[in-house]
Parts: C-alpha cells; structure tokens; sequence
C-alpha cells in the first residue's frame, strides 16, 4: 500500500467557476473525490491539500516527508513560476511527483512558460484540464507498482 498526496496551490479552490473557458467546469472537489475513489479501488491511501499560502504548501510538504509519503503530484499554480522556495521544499522531500497543470502553459503569457519544478519532476502533464490529474495518477500508480 502507497500513499500518494496531491498538493494544489493559489486560486485552485476556485476552480469550476474562475475562467471556466481555461481551466475547465470541474471544480477542486470533484477533481479530489475522482482520485480518491481512483487511489482507494488500486488499494493505496490518498490525501490532498489545498493552499492559496506558500508556507502552507511549504509545510505540507514538510510534513509528507515525515510521514513518508510515496509519491505526489502537484499543481502549484502561481506559484509554479515563481516559487524557488517551494522548489527547495520539493527537493528536500526526495518524494518523486508529477507536475500536474490544466492550461497549456505554452500557449499562455511568456512568463508562464517557465517552470521551477518541470526539471525535477519525474513527469509533466500541461493542457489536458481535469483529466490531466487522472492520468498523472494513473502514471503515479504503475511507477509505484
């Protein structure tokens, strides 16, 4: 048994009604009981978190490496161009994970071409919307398996 952390960052609670024609109708929940569902029926734990806070999401991270978590993925959001800091708490976790995003980020501004996790993540899912956190956990599982 797996345990594996799914760690959303800013403005991915209001997902289902901020700028639906990019980041698609399916709200966070919906999103989060999908995978639950998906991670309980492959017989592995699943937890998730939610910060519009740095720190937070910093401690959270913390807090999975001492629980020894098996693997997580992740949308940071904002922060995923900006945050050298969440970057670091990454790396210090050793816990492998995949970047999750539901825009194109290439098809978006010049600054959100940049990503401070893509190079270490063990996978990168950009533009697929919702369903792009389905398929990164289902990555997840068979690198687990």
């Amino acid at each position: 048994m797996a345990s594996i952390l799914v760690l959303n960052g800013p403005n991915l609670n209001l997902l289902g009604s901020r700028e639906p024609e990019i980041y698609g109708s399916d709200t966070l929940e919906d999103i989060t009981l999908r995978l639950g569902s998906a991670c309980l029926e492959a017989g592995h734990t699943f937890d998730s978190f939610q910060s519009n806070s740095e720190g937070a999401l910093i401690d959270r991270i913390h807090t999975a490496r001492a629980a020894q978590v098996d693997y997580m993925l992740v949308n940071f959001g904002g922060f995923t161009h900006t945050s050298v800091a969440l970057r670091d708490a990454m790396l210090a976790s050793e816990i492998p994970f995949i970047e999750v995003h539901l825009s194109n980020l290439y098809r978006r501004e010049d600054f959100r071409h940049h990503s401070f996790f893509s190079d270490i993540a063990e996978g990168c899912i950009i533009g697929l919307g919702a369903q792009g956190y389905e398929l990164a956990l289902e990555a997840a599982l068979a690198r687990l398996k």
